[in-house]
């Protein structure tokens, strides 16, 4: 019986372990986090979305409060198209992030950063040519292309001397995706290093249909991808993603020519991660009943997450001037809408209600947006009940080692603490 230790993710010469963990945002795939897998020999992803916040949080900038002080004329304002985003600005927070990440890394393996084409920001090429490019001057391993087909984001990094350098990956959700992106982007001559292929049992957003998504299998479409990949004669490597929860799930897919796994849910309560520790410990007590695939997100994707989370009715007033990365290119968002019209239906209300969509950059800010993989309600199993009824965190190190070595479908709990 095999163990995921028997195999390597290649990249030309170079092997690593092959466990990723997955950029979850904001800031919950945390710097130590990535450090942890890339120290282990494996790789990990920070994440880039609302990249100014998090290094407002990490090295004391004062990103966010100034694009507020610029916009504050704004805020009573409906109409958002004024709120820019200084690309100057946005391109630093990225080489700080980013920077200093690479600089504390050790070991042999590697660290991507996942970047989210939702990220709209009133001025979508714009700002994702800046995020991308950024993230390669600061030394990045790898890009990780999410959220989206991003048919033109290899395009706008052509002429960057470390196009052909880093890795560069697309996650898809069908053979599909995959193939509009590879036909766009075949005149470059530059295909994607990897492919991950995300499932419907992932966390946070999903590329499936709000009603539909139960009706697909990852390892369908997997075995697809890969079979269609051999046909072309294309050697990229497959990556398999959403509701890989043991390292016999992994195994799974490694023996049927997958080339790596990329994992998230259980990463969500190690004391790396960033997600506060009042947080886990809901991770820790959801039960299958307590997670939805609900349309709250803005983005226009379904979104899996616990059904009570915070953000969820959570009728507060946009905080566009502060953060605004979800504006499209004439300032608008979904959630503004939502709340204009809660507010013209409660006159005088103090407080407002609106369930039909979230505020997500305010509320992932705030770790109220409690995004998971439909596995979470088994996260109790992997550790420990304490004395006064909580759950023992675990360390990164543990869990990537599980993944690693453990066999027979078994999840190795921590020594008590």
């Amino acid at each position: 019986m095999k163990c995921v230790d028997d195999f390597r993710l290649k990249f030309g010469q170079r092997e690593v372990v092959p466990i990723i963990i997955g950029g979850m945002g904001v800031d919950i795939s945390s710097a130590e986090l990535a450090l942890e897998a890339a120290r282990l020999g494996g790789i990990g992803h920070i994440s880039d979305a609302m990249v100014q916040t998090v290094s407002d949080r990490r090295f004391k900038t004062k990103f966010t409060r100034d694009k507020l002080q610029q916009y504050k004329y704004n805020v009573a304002n409906s109409d958002k198209s004024d709120v820019q985003f200084n690309l100057a600005q946005l391109a630093e927070a990225t080489r700080l992030h980013v920077g200093s990440t690479m600089e504390a890394k050790r070991g042999d393996g590697m660290i991507f950063i996942n970047c989210m084409e939702k990220l709209t920001m009133n001025a979508a090429r714009d700002t994702l040519r800046v995020r991308l490019a950024s993230a390669l001057d600061a030394g990045i391993d790898g890009i990780t292309l999410s959220a989206g087909l991003h048919l033109g984001s290899f395009a706008l990094i052509e002429d960057h001397p470390r196009f052909r350098d880093a890795k560069l990956g697309i996650i898809v959700s069908s053979l599909r995706a995959l193939q509009l992106f590879l036909r766009k982007n075949a005149r470059l001559n530059r295909a994607p290093d990897y492919i991950v292929v995300e499932g419907p049992l992932a966390g946070g957003h999903l590329g499936f249909g709000l009603t539909d998504w139960q009706n697909y299998d990852l390892a369908t479409i997997v075995a697809e991808i890969i079979a269609w990949l051999h046909k072309e004669q294309l050697d990229i490597p497959v990556i398999p993603a959403g509701g890989i929860f043991t390292g016999s799930d992994a195994v799974g897919f490694l023996e049927m020519g997958a080339a790596a796994v990329q994992v998230a849910t259980r990463f969500t309560v190690t004391d790396e991660c960033g997600l506060p520790d009042k947080v886990r410990q809901e991770y820790f007590r959801a039960s299958e009943s307590d997670v939805e695939v609900n349309g709250v997100s803005p983005t226009g994707y379904p979104m899996r997450m616990l059904k009570n989370s915070p953000a969820i009715g959570d009728g507060i007033r946009p905080n566009c001037e502060a953060y605004g990365y979800l504006l499209d290119g004439a300032g608008s968002c979904a959630y503004i809408t939502s709340y204009n019209r809660e507010v013209a239906a409660n006159p005088g209300a103090r407080q407002i209600k609106v369930m039909d969509k979230t505020c997500l950059c305010t509320q992932m800010h705030n770790f109220d947006c409690w995004t998971c993989g439909h596995y979470v309600y088994r996260l109790k199993d992997t550790t420990n009940r304490l004395a006064d009824g909580s759950y023992q965190s675990l360390s990164a190190e543990h869990v990537f080692k599980d993944y690693q070595f453990s066999k027979d479908n078994k999840v190795a709990l921590p020594a008590p603490a």
